[in-house]
């Protein structure tokens, strides 16, 4: 069994900061990519960043800038630092990390529960 628990979502006033945690747990063996989603009311999904496990990054263009991704490999977290937030960033945000357990070799993709990020004054 693998859990991913997110944390630290939350109001934040239009152009504050707000830092998501994600935690995995379990039977892992390793973990290749972490990454954020999210989504906003009737919108799809979306990938927000991405951080593989040699520390390579991507960030959907709306946030670059503001946004910054980073992962403790020895905590088997990772964590977005959410700077100059904007009404539009408002979504409940997912943790996803794709991992291999110590009883399979095949890398599967497993989500956290989400947590919201709401922007608003």
């Amino acid at each position: 069994q693998v859990q991913l628990v997110e944390s630290g979502g939350g109001l934040v006033q239009p152009g504050g900061s707000l830092r998501l945690s994600c935690a995995a747990s379990g039977s892992i063996s390793s973990i290749a990519a972490m990454d954020w989603y999210r989504q906003a009311p009737g919108k799809q999904r979306e990938l927000v960043a991405a951080i593989t496990s040699g520390g390579s990054i991507n960030y959907v263009d709306s946030v670059k800038g503001r946004f910054t991704i980073s992962r403790d490999n020895a905590k088997n977290t990772v964590y977005l630092q959410m700077n100059s937030v904007k009404p539009e960033d408002t979504a409940v945000y997912y943790c996803n990390a794709k991992i291999a357990t110590i009883f399979s070799r095949v890398w599967r993709d497993y989500w956290g529960q989400g947590t919201q990020v709401t922007v608003s004054s």
